[in-house]
C-alpha cells in the first residue's frame, strides 16, 4: 500500500524538523571543542575506512575545495592523514590517525551520552523501536538519486 500524499508530507516536516533539531543540539555540544560540527562529521566517514577525498566529497555532499579546506584542518590537528592514492597519482587517500580515531572515539561517546540524558524519560523498547524505523527510513531513502551518486552508507547496527 502507497503512502498517502499528507501522510509523505508530514513525513517530510517531521524529517526536516529532526534535522534541526539534530544540528541545534550537535553545535551546542561543540561549543569549545576543536572540531566543529562540518569537522565531526568529515571525522566519521573518514573513520569508516581510508578513501579517496573525491569520493567523501561525494559522499558528503560538498565540493572538492570544501572538503580539501575540512581535511587540512583535520590533518593540522593531527586527526588524519593524506597520501597519494597508488592505483592514481593524481587522487589522494584519507585515513584517520591514532589521535583521530579516539577523537572520533570520544565524539560518538559524547553524543551518545548526550542523547541517552535527552531521551532518559523513554522506554529501551520504545528507543528501539525507534532506531528500526529510522533505519527503515534510511534504507528506504538510499535508493533517491542523491544516495545513488553519493555512494554506499555504512550504517550502525541498532540493537
Amino acid at each position: 500500500m502507497a503512502v498517502a500524499p499528507d501522510t509523505a508530507a508530514d513525513l517530510v516536516y517531521q524529517i526536516f524538523d529532526l534535522q534541526r533539531v539534530v544540528r541545534c543540539i550537535a553545535a551546542a555540544s561543540t561549543r569549545g571543542q576543536d572540531t566543529g560540527v562540518a569537522l565531526q562529521g568529515v571525522l566519521r566517514f573518514v573513520g569508516e575506512g581510508e578513501s579517496r577525498a573525491t569520493h567523501l566529497a561525494e559522499r558528503l555532499g560538498v565540493s572538492a575545495p570544501v572538503l580539501s579546506r575540512h581535511i587540512a584542518d583535520l590533518e593540522e590537528q593531527g586527526y588524519v592523514i593524506r597520501r597519494q592514492d597508488p592505483d592514481d597519482g593524481r587522487a589522494q587517500l584519507v585515513a584517520l590517525t591514532q589521535p583521530g580515531a579516539d577523537k572520533l572515539r570520544q565524539i560518538e561517546q559524547q553524543r551518545a551520552a548526550t542523547l541517552q540524558e535527552y531521551l532518559r524519560d523513554w522506554s529501551q523498547h520504545d528507543a528501539e523501536a525507534t532506531a528500526r524505523t529510522l533505519h527503515n527510513l534510511a534504507e528506504s531513502l538510499k535508493h533517491s538519486a542523491r544516495a545513488e551518486v553519493a555512494g554506499p552508507i555504512t550504517t550502525i547496527p541498532t540493537s
